[in-house]
């Protein structure tokens, strides 16, 4: 039975996120499963390595699947750029070792925030970026992000109640300019369900003044959702990036 790998890209602003649905057939992974399950003649179900919620893109998704046939990987991928819609794309497609899963295996993932900081027109991103004028203090919400780096309790940055570890390892945040655009990049061992997005709104709120850039320690302590700030939209978020440790040990970009 062949294990496959699978790297994808997608805007995600007309889906409904990625998780299969059963009242819509609007979903990154309901989408992939239709054309391999046509691909192959047998229903095949696909593993993400996340599940990007409505509105949320991806430059590096990874899915993994196996299935009773083996079709060659370059005649798979071939038909997947001829069948899938044109916002979600397959851009590498190989075997992967039987042990291999696109969640579990996962060691590490990179999402980027985009926000655009000015009230001039950026026509030709706008589905990409959460557009909030202002101007915006990049040591302020550098110090912030100091702060946040490390292995916390991050409750008080999900967006959903649970009785699961809350616990990750935020490896690093970096943010940047690319003139009127202020990026985001956020590195950990996991994410927690709109944990970028109140991180992100939270930093904002530091670079702006509205809170000082110590008070996000209030964060970490397994706190309520209030001590965070605001959620900013989904569409500013994509998902960068996911790695995974080779048999040597070391980690591996996909």
């Amino acid at each position: 039975m062949p294990n496959y790998k699978l790297i994808l890209q997608y805007d995600g602003s007309r889906y409904r996120g990625w998780q299969r649905l059963p009242d819509s057939d609007m979903t990154v992974q309901g989408k992939l499963e239709a054309v391999l399950s046509r691909c192959f003649g047998e229903p095949v179900e696909v593993q993400g390595s996340g599940r990007t919620d409505a509105g949320v893109h991806a430059l590096g998704q990874t899915a993994s699947f196996r299935t009773q046939r083996d079709l060659p990987p370059e005649e798979l991928l071939a038909a997947l750029r001829r069948w899938l819609p044109e916002d979600l794309g397959a851009v590498r497609l190989c075997y992967a070792p039987p042990r291999f899963h696109a969640r579990l295996s996962a060691v590490e993932k990179t999402y980027r925030y985009r926000v655009w900081t000015t009230e001039a027109p950026c026509v030709f991103a706008r589905r990409f970026l959460y557009v909030l004028p202002g101007d915006y203090s990049l040591p302020r919400m550098e110090a912030a992000a100091r702060l946040l780096e490390g292995r916390h309790d991050f409750r008080a940055c999900s967006g959903v109640k649970t009785k699961k570890s809350t616990v990750r390892t935020l490896k690093r945040i970096a943010i940047f300019r690319s003139g009127d655009e202020l990026d985001f990049d956020f590195t950990a061992d996991g994410f927690l369900h709109h944990m970028v997005r109140i991180l992100t709104g939270t930093l904002l709120e530091v670079g702006r003044g509205n809170r000082p850039p110590e008070s996000v320690t209030e964060l970490l302590r397994g706190g309520p959702r209030a001590a965070a700030g605001f959620t900013v939209p989904a569409k500013g978020l994509c998902l960068m990036e996911v790695r995974y440790e080779t048999e040597e040990g070391k980690e591996q970009s996909l």
